[in-house]
């Protein structure tokens, strides 16, 4: 997390929390979406994304976050949807209710980057055949993606 989720921690603890958040559905040229092994809920599989600091738009946020998880520079395709009714205990005792703008992309360019503590692996998958995701609104995002349902607000 940024220096901002940090500081508003130290002032409030693990209490629940507002978190803006943004994630990437990233299409490689096979129309498999790649999938990041996080390293913050025991190896569970989600997709790239992360909080916003402050003064950062939704799409500075998921560019930045991305590059830094993934190593790849992407180009944002369509907005899957905004999530915002999902609830999510970290590991550390952290609660929150997370806000997430779930962005299609494509790739520019770069190369898959493993940092071994966010990002424990990255692997391409066809959708329809992705394991179950570490959290209900990342599971929501994909199949809406799956159906092809845009704009999506929930």
């Amino acid at each position: 997390m940024g220096d901002y989720i940090k500081w508003i921690r130290s002032k409030v603890g693990n209490e629940a929390i507002f978190l803006n958040y943004s994630a990437a559905c990233i299409l490689n040229n096979e129309g498999k979406i790649i999938l990041q092994k996080r390293g913050d809920f025991k190896g569970s599989w989600g997709f790239p994304g992360g909080a916003l600091e402050l003064g950062e738009s939704a799409e500075e946020a998921l560019l930045r976050e991305v590059k830094e998880e993934t190593g790849l520079r992407v180009k944002i395709e369509n907005l899957i949807g905004v999530y915002t009714k999902y609830f999510l205990e970290y590991p550390n005792g952290d609660k929150t209710q997370i806000i997430t703008f779930f962005f299609l992309c494509t790739i520019l360019n770069g190369e898959l980057y493993i940092d071994n503590q966010e990002t424990l692996d990255l692997v391409f998958v066809e959708p329809t055949k992705a394991p179950k995701l570490f959290n209900q609104q990342h599971q929501d995002a994909l199949n809406d993606f799956i159906n092809q349902q845009f704009n999506v607000i929930r």
